[in-house]
């Protein structure tokens, strides 16, 4: 038999309920043991008696009574991760700390899995991020698949709670670089059409997309959800495509690409919203420009300003852009040095 023990809930560790915690100290245990042993009052909480459903708060001194030795934690589990898959998401981490994780996410690339999207996805591919914590990180927004770009992670539940807070509340700044069909009047604008979920075909309803709604028809729409985002034109080929910044004040699925094909300017690839032709022949809609210019998306989540959860610095992230789009910003002589990296804090014009 082992000694009582005593620990201490860690931050990490606050907010879930005892008997998960517990489980997670002594896989071994079953969960009606713990609940027994709550009833005996042999689990205490700060000396005093509990039950099972109990949550737990940060600096708590949980009492573990006497366990037989048999009961000890099992060997590691072995991780299901190739190698070739842990070396590839670990190559994407853009930033990391003891309380975050930053990577610039691939295009194609999931972020979680789903309807038709495959088992190889950000969230099954984090337990090789753990690095020297216990646990892997945890998602606290999304970006679509074929979007690339800044994700951010939490390394603890405490963390996790935090940001996915500040990303309810707004208190982010996130700035997307795309490439779309023709230049829009005026250059520099706001797009407020709501967005509403059409349904798609097949059992799962795949292919479904968001259809704008105008402003005015918003509150009278069954399902129609205001939406709005804010753009700078930064640089121009002609009139047959443009560099934009994209800010989605609002967090819509698929908000910034319905947006820009509402307005007549699809976003470079978009085979979803770019229209039924897809060519470009110059001065906005199609979403294919041809010759050496990839197909794939053009969108790319460019950076993220957050409030850092726990030494409540500014954190500002920043993702180099994908292969794809950075030989179209070589075609056109686009150069990030020459921009901003906030044109809507700086004044661009």
């Amino acid at each position: 038999m082992s000694r009582v023990q005593t620990i201490t809930i860690e931050e990490g560790d606050a907010d879930q309920r005892l008997d998960r915690w517990f489980k997670r100290q002594f896989p071994l245990i079953s969960q009606g043991r713990i609940e027994k042993m709550c009833r005996k009052g042999e689990i205490r909480v700060n000396g005093g008696r509990v039950k099972a459903a109990t949550r737990l708060e940060a600096g708590q001194e949980v009492r573990i009574p006497p366990l037989p030795e048999g009961e000890a934690p099992p060997p590691p589990k072995r991780s299901s991760i190739s190698e070739a898959d842990a070396k590839f998401i670990r190559s994407c981490v853009i930033y990391r700390d003891d309380h975050v994780i930053a990577l610039n996410k691939p295009p194609g690339l999931p972020v979680q899995g789903g309807s038709g999207q495959s088992d190889r996805h950000v969230d099954a591919l984090a337990e090789a991020l753990m690095f020297d914590l216990d646990e892997k990180p945890r998602l606290v927004h999304r970006i679509d698949k074929d979007t690339s770009g800044v994700l951010l992670m939490a390394r603890t539940r405490s963390v996790a709670a935090a940001l996915t807070a500040s990303f309810r509340h707004r208190e982010t700044r996130k700035i997307y670089w795309a490439a779309v069909a023709g230049v829009p009047h005026p250059r520099n604008g706001t797009i407020k059409f709501g967005l509403m979920k059409a349904p798609g075909h097949g059992a799962r309803g795949e292919g479904e997309k968001m259809i704008c709604i105008h402003p005015r028809e918003i509150d009278a729409t069954e399902g129609a959800k205001r939406a709005t985002t804010d753009y700078a034109t930064l640089s121009q080929a002609a009139k047959r495509c443009c560099w934009m910044a994209l800010i989605p004040v609002t967090g819509r699925t698929h908000q910034l690409r319905a947006h820009m094909a509402e307005i007549g300017h699809p976003i470079v690839g978009d085979g979803k919203y770019g229209g039924s032709s897809q060519d470009n022949m110059g001065d906005g809609w199609g979403a294919q420009l041809g010759g050496d210019i990839s197909k794939k998306l053009h969108l790319h989540a460019r950076s993220l300003k957050i409030e850092h959860p726990v030494t409540k610095a500014q954190l500002t992230l920043t993702a180099p852009l994908p292969e794809h789009m950075q030989r179209t910003w070589e075609t056109f002589q686009w150069a990030a040095s020459d921009v901003p990296a906030d044109p809507f804090e700086e004044g661009w014009a």
